[in-house]
């Protein structure tokens, strides 16, 4: 007896109706629905049940008798390939096998866990921040700027070369010679570096950088200088590392050197624009760093996360291109300047380390994809990635000057460490009684996302004692100055301005100021 099977697709709008039949049969085919001796649906009553033309439907039907899903019987239909037919029974059969394991064989993986991952809390964005009428989220483009079209001929590139394949080779160890070559070339010297081509590693993403060195460089005996407040991630990165965090207060100058400064074996700074308050450090700040790195013998990592994205008619050269002793390790990305998903970034620093790092990310992921690499250098070399950079800037521009205006006057009583810093985000504070926990609820309700600040604070001192130099414990604990009580860090919020049509820029800030009304 036939089986009359009934179809049904809800259809999304965005995608071709093509593709989503395909999707709905290979699914059904691999979850056993049909019948190994039955035929499919005949293409007319398909057609029919999905309301869709029947040329749609024999296209997929010999889409998928060329892909060796079905066979093809004349003038029966279409029948699942011999490769399908017992994948049903298969399935079974592995259910039923795994109804033998007993629940209390199971291992406990609390015990076999060796890092509690727990203890490094990131800091959370809400998943559907895009569905807010006022998302000033930071971190986030506007997905309508992204250069898709150019982006789509740099692909089109790297897999049109027949007689090239070799973005699907593995590499081992290598990178792209031509990204390389792109970012030694055009992308570092903007920023005042110059290095070679084994000075270069390409990362899976500035924060795979951050961790490739921690796991090089950092024990227990470490202590690493950061600033607070500061990148989460770079506090949660050292420490899975076991380092001694030594966090340092920032101030409208960037990073305050302190008592704990001279014991640093590591410096973790953003100089160009501090994250997350948006500070540029000052030209004494900078040469005090480098002359105290010197004479103690310490390394300073620069974390140039909105190198290219940072739009000041003239902003001051990378901290690396002061550096005269290789002390300084350069870490950046292109993540905020074209898109996070992309997770593509590098590192500068001396041949000798670049050597350690490549043979760690072999260990890790041996390389980043290639296909990517090879894009990305494409991207650079057709001229569109600084067409691109030229528009993002002025673009920014444009929404910092919106958003400067319209805190100004709208909620003047927020007030800024960074007031004039042309940064990729507003780091504000809140008035007296107000906190951002409050803030972010009541502006919820108003359709604006804001950021609360507390996470981006270092708010309790390190639990073992810092040890000196020479390996000497503390007795007394040195006042940490730089850590703020809980109630301060909780008055900080960031505004973001990318994520959010430039046309609703100011009218989200004033929805802002009702909601700092209803909390007065």
């Amino acid at each position: 007896m036939a089986i009359d099977y009934q179809c049904f697709i809800e259809f999304d709008s965005t995608r071709s109706l093509q593709e989503q039949v395909r999707e709905y049969l290979v699914k059904a085919i691999l979850a056993g629905i049909f019948s190994p001796e039955q035929a499919l649906p005949s293409c007319r009553k398909l057609s029919q049940q999905l309301k869709v033309s029947r040329n749609t439907v024999s296209l997929v039907y010999e889409s998928l008798l060329d892909d060796g899903y079905l066979t093809s019987r004349p003038r029966s239909g279409y029948y699942l390939s011999d490769s399908y037919k017992n994948s049903q029974e298969d399935t079974e059969i592995e259910i039923s096998g795994a109804e033998d394991n007993s629940a209390t064989a199971a291992p406990n993986w609390g015990d076999k866990i060796k890092v509690n991952t727990h203890q490094f809390p990131r800091i959370v964005k809400p998943t559907q921040w895009s569905c807010y009428k006022y998302p000033f989220i930071y971190g986030q483009p506007y997905i309508d700027e992204f250069p898709l079209s150019h982006w789509r001929e740099a692909s089109r590139k790297v897999i049109a070369d027949s007689q090239d394949h070799g973005w699907l080779c593995d590499k081992v160890d290598k990178d792209v010679e031509l990204l390389v070559e792109q970012i030694r070339t055009r992308v570092l010297p903007q920023r005042g570096i110059h290095a070679s081509n084994d000075e270069i590693l390409i990362t899976v993403g500035s924060q795979n950088g951050l961790y490739l060195l921690s796991q090089l460089l950092m024990n227990r005996e470490s202590r690493v200088g950061v600033e607070n407040p500061g990148y989460k991630e770079a506090y949660n990165i050292f420490g899975l590392a076991g380092a001694q965090l030594h966090p340092h207060q920032v101030d409208d100058e960037g990073l305050k050197f302190n008592s704990l400064s001279s014991m640093c074996d590591y410096f973790y700074v953003t100089p160009s624009h501090q994250a997350p308050t948006g500070v540029t450090m000052s030209p004494q700040r900078r040469k005090e760093l480098l002359e105290l790195a010197h004479q103690n013998d310490a390394i300073i990592i620069e974390d140039d996360y909105d190198s290219n994205s940072n739009f000041e008619l003239n902003p001051a050269p990378a901290l690396k291109a002061q550096d005269k002793s290789g002390r300084v390790i350069y870490v950046s990305s292109f993540s905020k300047i074209l898109a996070p998903g992309l997770r593509l970034g590098f590192i500068v620093a001396p041949e000798e380390l670049i050597y350690e790092l490549r043979a760690l990310r072999r260990l890790m992921l041996r390389h980043p994809p290639t296909r990517l690499q090879m894009e990305m250098a494409h991207f650079i070399a057709q001229g569109y990635y600084d067409s691109f950079v030229r528009r993002f800037r002025e673009n920014t521009r444009q929404r910092w000057d919106i958003i400067n205006e319209a805190v100004s006057k709208h909620i003047p009583y927020c007030e800024r460490l960074a007031k004039n810093e042309l940064s990729n985000a507003l780091w504000l504070q809140t008035p007296e009684r107000v906190t951002s926990q409050m803030l972010v609820s009541r502006s919820a309700q108003y359709g604006v996302l804001v950021e609360t600040g507390h996470s981006h604070f270092m708010t309790s001192p390190q639990e073992s004692l810092p040890t000196s130099r020479e390996g000497q414990s503390i007795s007394s604990r040195p006042a940490m100055t730089s850590t703020l009580m809980s109630n301060d860090a909780n008055r900080y919020f960031r505004l973001g301005f990318h994520s959010i049509d430039k046309e609703l820029i100011q009218p989200g800030i004033i929805e802002l100021a009702k909601a700092f009304d209803d909390l007065k």
